[in-house]
């Protein structure tokens, strides 16, 4: 069963799509700003660092793939632990 929760496509945004992308039709806008980016080399997605040292997430649609939610709720573990630590 389809969970409608689990996918948003944003087609009337003047950026859609984001990142560049053979299968617009399972383009998922729901986390539009990464929640990985913060997890720095263990996001699991194709990033580069630019020559100032700020992460560089533009060929990477991990986050925008319809089948990538359970993993990227699998992460926030990690991410509410950066939280914690930077409290």
């Amino acid at each position: 069963m389809n969970k409608e929760y689990k996918f948003f496509s944003h087609k009337k945004c003047e950026y859609f799509p984001c990142h560049e992308t053979e299968d617009i039709d399972n383009f998922n806008c729901l986390f539009c700003y990464c929640p990985l980016y913060a997890l720095g080399s263990k996001c699991g997605g194709k990033y580069k660092y630019n020559e100032k040292g700020v992460k560089d997430c533009t060929d990477c649609i991990l986050p925008h793939k319809r089948e990538n939610y359970e993993y990227i709720i699998k992460k926030f573990g990690e991410i509410s632990e950066i939280a914690r630590q930077n409290k």
